[in-house]
């Protein structure tokens, strides 16, 4: 398998932890009750758990532009050095960005945001102009 799969099936695996972290915040301040609920009147919860629950969003956001990218080039022969490095500095900002956003830590978290941004941006660059099985740039 590709190494780009590899990164993005992590990614997809890291969505997944983030939406259990972010649960068990939940019900732990509003318990299970309220979390398994429809959540009709939700209280708010504590300023952790909306941030947890903001960072569980912006990572399908991200998933949502990485993850064609990535089939894209390797579906189509573009997949190359530079994509794999970028698919991996992705999960490496992904793997940042949840603590992060969870402490708090401005201006770092939106920093490690746009890195991965740069990351996807750039894969989505190869999908569009970089001819098939492009090695070492």
């Amino acid at each position: 398998m590709r190494g780009e799969l590899t990164a993005l099936t992590l990614v997809v695996l890291l969505q997944v932890l983030a939406i259990f972290i972010a649960g068990a915040q939940m019900n732990r301040e509003l318990g299970a009750k309220t979390n398994a609920g429809p959540r009709d009147h939700m209280p708010e919860g504590s300023p952790l758990l909306g941030r947890l629950r903001r960072a569980v969003n912006n990572g399908f956001e991200g998933l949502a532009l990485f993850a064609p990218l990535v089939l894209i080039v390797v579906i189509t022969g573009k997949a190359s050095d530079l994509t794999l490095w970028a698919a991996w500095i992705y999960l490496a900002a992904r793997l940042a960005y949840i603590p992060a956003y969870a402490m708090g830590l401005a201006p770092w978290r939106s920093l490690i945001w746009g890195l991965g941004l740069a990351a996807t941006l750039l894969i989505g660059f190869v999908a569009l102009f970089a001819g098939p099985a492009v090695q070492g740039i």
